[in-house]
């Protein structure tokens, strides 16, 4: 039943201040994505899985997420909405699966503010190392103690999430600072790195053939497509800035300039590190690449972007996942705290405080995992799974959406409709064929980080929870969503109404 009287005017529409421009948008995405952490952290994970042939994985992981990326842009022209992927599937496929979506997507954004929360510990407590700083009140600092990493990280997660709910412009305006910064320091040293390694080049660095095995293609394809993750972000703040395309835009320049980085940096890596190297320095690998390349100080500017990617990161974490629980609450799916606008900041203020607060008691729980780097891996193999199942669901809901461009001109139908649903297809292949193999790993469960049926247990139990949610959404909160798959979009003068 409705709260409101039979015949009364409904409440006004919660909305977003719109400030941004194309260039707040690519820093927001940037930030997400996370270059030089990925390159830091996850080319030595990647190359653990696929040996000297990042650079191929690269290129091989970025076609099927360039065709998302496609879908996102032209789902976006049609209907901006805050939700994006939740608005988008639910009413091209499912409202059930649309909800998953938004689900899963803030589950994985949670674990993954966790994991970064760690990371960018670790990096202060290497950078107080290089400093000379190594105890403090008696304390020995390790930065590989996850108990330490963690509570430095969420002293910056706290300081993060208050700048994200004081405006979306001066978040931006602070992440645009933090990634000049970065790409000079990582551009410089890989571009260093790729003159002067000790290492020969090959071009077998770029022959997908040569990988060791189908499994390890398909691990290594999805924690490249991980690596990518967040280019979208530019989406969750498309009622956010003054023209819908320009999201559309910051998307696609961020994914073209992460592709071009991550080659740049993997062909970096492998000049300069062997491969026992780049698989065995973990949370530590871009700081051992600086100390092969140069002397202190310079030598400590890496872990320094590092620093400062990781930290941009966390603050880019907590914004796209406030606005999707935003664009969820304003269909009464979620309670309406997360769909509160600051009327001093024009943002979800509240909903971005509780944001910073789950991911904060998650950072903590993260402690059973005893090594920095068993939470990593741990945490990087699940979202990997996740994030290619939302992606290809979204892009299915692109090709059904536009389906009808197949008769009207051929050449656009392939590009909105033929390149997303081979890209769905192979990502939820990929997905597929990495649950099997973690499912076949083992004959018993642990909860252990090398454990296989606990590395899919993971990815399951969010998407399970999704469910849930949505069955107490459905039911219980009566959200109008559920009939039709339709969100309350940008421009819609009041909510939906509530059903009789």
């Amino acid at each position: 039943m409705s709260d409101q009287p039979f015949g009364a005017a409904p409440p006004a529409r919660p909305a977003l201040r719109k400030s941004l421009g194309v260039l707040d948008g690519i820093a927001i995405a940037a930030s997400s994505t996370a270059a030089t952490t990925s390159i830091g952290i996850g080319l030595g994970v990647t190359a653990g899985v696929v040996g000297l042939h990042l650079p191929a994985i690269m290129l091989l992981a970025f076609l099927p997420v360039l065709g998302i990326a496609g879908a996102f842009s032209r789902l976006n022209r049609v209907e901006p909405n805050a939700g994006n992927g939740y608005v988008w599937v639910g009413r091209s496929l499912s409202p059930w699966l649309g909800f998953m979506v938004g689900w899963v997507n803030i589950v994985a954004t949670l674990a993954f503010l966790a994991y970064t929360t760690a990371v960018t510990g670790s990096a202060l407590i290497q950078l107080a190392g290089e400093a000379g700083l190594h105890r403090v009140a008696g304390l020995a600092l390790d930065p590989g103690s996850t108990v330490q990493t963690t509570a430095v990280g969420i002293v910056v997660l706290v300081a993060v999430t208050l700048t994200a709910v004081t405006g979306i412009r001066t978040a931006a305006r602070l992440q645009t600072g933090l990634l000049v910064f970065e790409y000079v320091v990582l551009l410089g040293f890989c571009g260093y790195g790729i003159v002067h390694g000790p290492h020969a080049f090959s071009l077998s660095w770029f022959d997908p053939f040569a990988i060791p095995s189908a499994s390890a293609l398909a691990q290594g394809l999805l924690l490249s497509v991980f690596c990518y993750w967040g280019f979208e972000a530019a989406f969750s703040v498309n009622e956010e800035v003054r023209d819908p395309r320009d999201a559309s835009r910051a998307g696609i320049i961020t994914l073209v300039t992460m592709l071009t980085l991550f080659l740049i940096g993997s062909v970096a890596f492998q000049r300069v590190l062997s491969e026992p190297e780049l698989a065995g320095h973990g949370a530590q690998g871009l700081a051992f690449f600086g100390d092969r390349l140069a002397s202190q100080p310079l030598a400590a500017l890496p872990l320094v972007a590092l620093t400062f990617s990781a930290v941009a990161s966390l603050q880019a974490g907590v914004i796209p996942t406030a606005r999707a629980m935003f664009a969820m609450s304003r269909d009464r799916t979620l309670g309406p705290v997360w769909s509160k606008v600051s009327s001093r900041y024009g943002t979800p203020a509240a909903g971005t405080l509780l944001i910073g607060t789950l991911a904060t008691v998650i950072a903590a729980l993260a402690l059973v995992i005893p090594r920095l780097a068993d939470m990593i891996m741990a945490t990087v193999s699940a979202v990997g799974i996740v994030v290619a199942l939302s992606y290809a669901l979204t892009a299915l809901a692109a090709a059904v959406r536009f389906r009808s461009l197949l008769r009207e001109d051929w050449r656009q139908g392939v590009r909105a409709v033929v390149l997303p649903a081979l890209s769905a297809v192979a990502l939820l292949g990929l997905g597929g064929c990495l649950g099997w193999s973690f499912y076949s790993s083992a004959d018993h469960l642990e909860l252990r980080a090398d454990n296989g049926w606990f590395l899919l247990l993971t990815p399951l139990a969010m998407i399970a929870s999704g469910f849930l949610a949505a069955a107490w959404a459905k039911w219980v909160r009566r959200s109008p969503y559920f009939r039709t798959g339709d969100g309350t979009d940008a421009d819609a003068p009041q909510l939906l109404a509530a059903p009789n």
